[in-house]
């Protein structure tokens, strides 16, 4: 009988910090919201809330933070 090879982990920060659409987007949380938020506008908080798609050149890098994942 064949020995299976070992599974790849998740890593689990990164499962965590992400969101997978059911297209297959990567949504990430903008940064800059958890703290000295009283020197900054109420437009500039307004505009960090939310999430946002990664970008096109960190998808490789999600992918290999989460390899059981199907992102597009």
């Amino acid at each position: 009988m064949k020995k299976a090879k070992n599974k790849i982990k998740t890593k689990k920060s990164a499962a965590k910090r992400f969101k997978i659409t059911g297209s297959g987007k990567v949504l990430r949380y903008k940064a800059g919201k958890r703290h000295l938020l009283e020197h900054k506008s109420k437009s500039q908080k307004r505009n960090i809330s939310g999430s946002t798609e990664v970008s096109p050149s960190d998808i490789d890098k999600v992918q290999g933070m989460l390899p059981g994942v199907k992102i597009n």
